[in-house]
């Protein structure tokens, strides 16, 4: 009886240990091989889209002090150089601007914007420049990463691997060399994948990620299937459990 006692006992260790294994998680871009080289990437400046908050500030040669400008502005809170209010891009692409009117934004790059308001600017102001930044630039992460959720861009040009590290990397169990990115456009949303253990990444459209883009890492077969070794784990245990408790009952109730 002790004999299979213990034999049982050896039985439930190998399959608990056997079933813990760690698995090696793919690197990022690990086809690097020279120690120093150059890789060409390409970014295009993102279009404005609908649902977009814009700041867009007016700065001019006036020597009053700012107060023309001050016409063609939003007034400023609190003590920042531009204003903290924005400009919404209505469903049909649009902006309202101060003394101008209608603006068609969406489709256009944030320079193509300023260069369009700057020439419909008339009036008391002297060689006039125009400020465009994007309020809302973000990212959403989800799927196999430390802190899913969105990410605020500040700079408004993020790669796909400065999100990663800011979403505290992929875990052991998401898929590098499958990640999906979805981008909504107006009427549509593209999607894509992108293969972030191989150095192809920066030839990948998707490399420079544009605001409002969703970056989906989805679990490898190894973390497809943690669930259920967690199950089975729990469930040999509990019959290890019982199997030990039947067998010490055994052994007690013969003395």
């Amino acid at each position: 009886m002790k004999i299979l006692a213990f034999l049982l006992f050896s039985i439930f260790v190998v399959i608990l240990f056997s079933s813990c294994r760690s698995q090696k998680p793919r690197g990022y871009v690990e086809d690097f091989t020279d120690t120093s080289a150059k890789v060409q990437v390409k970014y295009s400046e993102p279009l404005i889209q609908k649902g977009d908050v814009l700041s867009i500030v007016v700065y001019s040669d006036a020597i009053d002090g700012g107060a023309t400008d001050a016409m063609f502005n939003l007034a400023n809170k609190g003590t920042g150089e531009t204003s903290t209010q924005g400009f919404l891009v209505d469903l049909d692409g649009n902006i309202q601007y101060p003394r101008i009117g209608k603006i068609k934004a969406g489709g256009l790059t944030k320079t193509q914007l300023s260069e369009e308001i700057r020439k419909k600017l008339t009036g008391p102001l002297q060689n006039p420049s125009v400020l465009v930044h994007l309020l809302n630039y973000k990212v959403t992460m989800l799927g196999q990463v430390s802190r899913p959720g969105p990410i605020t861009i500040p700079s408004e040009k993020m790669t796909i691997l400065e999100a990663i590290g800011l979403a505290g990397g992929i875990t052991d169990f998401g898929k590098k060399e499958e990640v999906v990115i979805l981008r909504p456009t107006d009427s549509t949303i593209e999607h894509g994948t992108i293969d972030l253990s191989s150095k192809k990444v920066f030839e990948s459209p998707y490399y420079f990620l544009r605001q409002n883009d969703v970056v989906l890492v989805n679990p490898n077969k190894y973390g497809a299937r943690l669930g259920e070794q967690v199950f089975n784990q729990r469930l040999g245990l509990a019959f290890s459990v019982i199997n030990m408790l039947i067998l010490l009952y055994g052994i007690f109730s013969t003395n």
